[in-house]
């Protein structure tokens, strides 16, 4: 019927895994032909649930309580979700694509945007909301168009508004025909529908009034005005990339808790204010002759850094040769302060890939151990890397997983898309395959404490680019990982760690030791003091948290 989707039985159903959301003990996966949901109360044995058939593009994925919104921009999607595509008129012969750029050793070409078929009333491009109160049997209940059709999405949950969730839809397709969509304009029409980001309005109460309310131009220039303010795009100069122009976001990370947003915008990463959910502002933007094509980004916990991903080639092809720079397709991580980001330094899978790798940085999320920055993050066909830039000048890999080539002989497309942590376990969307769950395990960079301690954080629903803040209990688990990173760093004589581990032993063993909860508040004090001649700002917070801790337990003991 129209409206609602296929429903298959519960087969894996698509190709080319794509992003991932969590909801309770569920996992939805997007692929080009729908979603797939498993069941994952037992993490190291999941279980498909059901397959939801719609097709329309790479099928990025977002959950809000009973609400699942999908993104479609490719043209075969139709507001139906069926899979008997559009038809066209008779006789219709598609126009030949534009020629491809020239071809320049070691820069990446741009890519000529497809022809449109001919307008069709059948065709979806937009962002799709389901109902899933019964998740084997989901509902379409709104489906809101845009001009460039969504290639990823990002829900904005605004605090101070528990009527509404927000939608930012990043569109990077090209603009639709007015016959297919009323005031879709391209070119150089001052109303045009480039340079700029859609956002949709969902009311929680009437999920299918979901509209689109307003289209910022967030790429405006102060100054003059020009709404294609940050539009760039060439090569730099010999030894450089092509940069993609600024015309679009790929994506874009909100952080609510901070009122901001980290948009990777194809030729630029930008800051947005994001106060007013309705009217985002540009308060920073910076470029790099070193990228091609800004693709995400994740703030650290404290909103202090931000970490941009380069998507050379698309992600199709391989970057990761030990001919490539390590400072293309890779990370660019920013130090952020009063509004203004200022590049630190460049991560990138250390392994060398082989040439049939498709290998680049691609999406990722943090792995919430107190005390420092981590990032789990995908590298296509490269697998998985763990980075630490808790020093934002020098990050360093601490965990890897390498899935090794789909194909040894020939070039092929697969690994990790997505990688997220998500209550304990580590999640990977991997293209060829379907999903692959992870575990940490200790090692010379990484304690089972502060594993121990990551694993004191629950989220009952996580969709990455709405990035929510971590917080940890005050207990002994936490103050365990703190001690391990105080050793780690030699920040603490090793006398006085051990003089500290045994003072948490003696008061968590007895909780009635007064005597003993005196001596863990005396020590905090003392700790506190410590703090101000740390060598490093970490090392300085790390104890500044533990004797917060300490503090805690001895005036009432855990």
């Amino acid at each position: 019927a129209p409206g609602e989707p296929a429903r298959p039985p519960a087969v894996q159903y698509g190709s080319t895994n794509s992003d991932l959301a969590f909801s309770g003990n569920h996992l939805f996966v997007g692929n080009y032909n729908g979603i797939n949901t498993y069941d994952i109360d037992n993490p190291g044995k999941i279980k498909l649930r059901a397959s939801l058939v719609c097709p329309g593009g790479q099928g990025d994925v977002s959950v809000y309580g009973h609400l699942l919104f999908m993104s479609a921009e490719a043209v075969n999607g139709r507001i139906d979700c069926g899979t008997q595509g559009i038809e066209l008129p008779a006789g219709y012969v598609p126009p030949p694509p534009a020629p491809p750029a020239p071809v320049v050793k070691g820069v990446e070409p741009e890519r000529p945007p497809r022809p449109l078929p001919p307008a069709s009333p059948e065709r979806f491009r937009g962002v799709r909301i389901f109902d899933i109160s019964d998740l084997s049997n989901p509902k379409q209940v709104a489906a809101v168009q845009s001009c460039r059709g969504s290639h990823t999405h990002t829900l904005l949950i605004d605090p101070k508004d528990k009527d509404n969730i927000y939608v930012y839809i990043s569109g990077t397709g090209i603009v639709r025909q007015p016959e297919e969509l009323a005031g879709c304009l391209g070119g150089d029409d001052p109303n045009t529908a480039l340079f700029r980001i859609d956002i949709i309005k969902v009311p929680l109460a009437h999920p299918e009034q979901a509209k689109i309310v307003s289209s910022p131009r967030i790429f405006t220039d102060a100054q003059t005005g020009a709404i294609n303010g940050l539009w760039k795009r060439g090569n730099h100069g010999e030894g450089t990339q092509t940069t993609s122009g600024t015309d679009k976001c790929h994506d874009i990370t909100v952080y609510s808790a901070m009122g901001l947003a980290a948009g990777a915008c194809s030729g630029n990463g930008i800051l947005l204010d994001i106060s007013d959910p309705v009217n985002p502002v540009r308060i920073a933007a910076v470029s790099d002759p070193n990228y091609s094509f800004w693709h995400s980004a994740n703030f650290n916990n404290a909103g202090t850094k931000v970490l941009f991903t380069d998507e050379w080639g698309g992600g199709g092809q391989p970057r990761c040769r030990a001919t490539d720079p390590m400072n293309w397709g890779a990370d660019a991580i920013f130090d952020l302060a009063k509004g203004k980001l200022t590049l630190a330094s460049y991560y990138k899978m250390p392994a060398p890939q082989t040439e049939n790798e498709n290998c680049v940085a691609h999406n990722g999320s943090l792995i919430p151990i107190p005390g420092r920055d981590i990032l789990v993050q995908s590298w296509y066909q490269g697998g998985i890397s763990v980075v630490d830039f808790t020093d934002t000048a020098h990050p360093f890999e601490i965990a890897y997983f390498d899935r090794g080539p789909v194909d040894s002989t020939k070039r092929g497309s697969g690994g990790q898309w997505s990688t997220y942590w998500y209550n304990g376990y580590i999640y990977g969307s991997e293209i060829a395959r379907g999903v692959d769950v992870f575990k940490l395990v200790p090692n010379k960079f990484i304690t089972q404490n502060e594993i121990d301690a990551s694993n004191q954080v629950h989220f009952d629903e996580l969709n990455v680019q709405n990035q929510p803040r971590i917080t940890w209990p005050a207990n002994f688990v936490i103050a365990r990982a703190y001690l391990d990173q105080l050793t780690r760093s030699s920040a603490l004589a090793p006398e006085r760690i051990a003089a500290l581990n045994a003072a948490i032993a003696r008061v968590e063993a007895s909780h009635s030791d007064r005597k003993g909860a005196a001596q863990l508040k005396a020590m905090a004090v003392s700790l506190d003091k410590v703090a101000f001649a740390a060598k490093t700002p970490a090392d300085a917070e790390r104890m500044r948290a533990l004797a917060a801790i300490m503090k805690q337990s001895g005036t009432s003991p855990l």
